[in-house]
């Protein structure tokens, strides 16, 4: 498990990219799980019951980060394998 933060620690900046736009294609998922989540309570349950978070917007602006910060490193992190 070190040796994982040894090697995160001294990643390049397109490394660094890449993981951080995959963090935000996770988050972009669970957004969707979540949008989707809330549509199924909403037929069943009272609106006031199924929560106040935006997902549908942050799902889109998580996707849209994630993509471009993948799409920046790509070149580099290609060019390593």
């Amino acid at each position: 498990m070190t040796e994982f933060f040894r090697q995160l620690a001294f990643a390049s900046e397109a490394m660094t990219l890449a993981l951080t736009g995959l963090a935000c294609w996770l988050f972009a998922g669970f957004c969707l799980v979540m949008e989707r989540v809330r549509n199924a309570r909403r037929s069943v349950e009272r609106l006031e019951k199924v929560g106040w978070v935006p997902w549908t917007p942050l799902f889109l602006a998580s996707a849209v980060i994630g993509g471009g910060l993948l799409l920046m490193s790509l070149p580099i992190v290609l060019g390593r394998i």
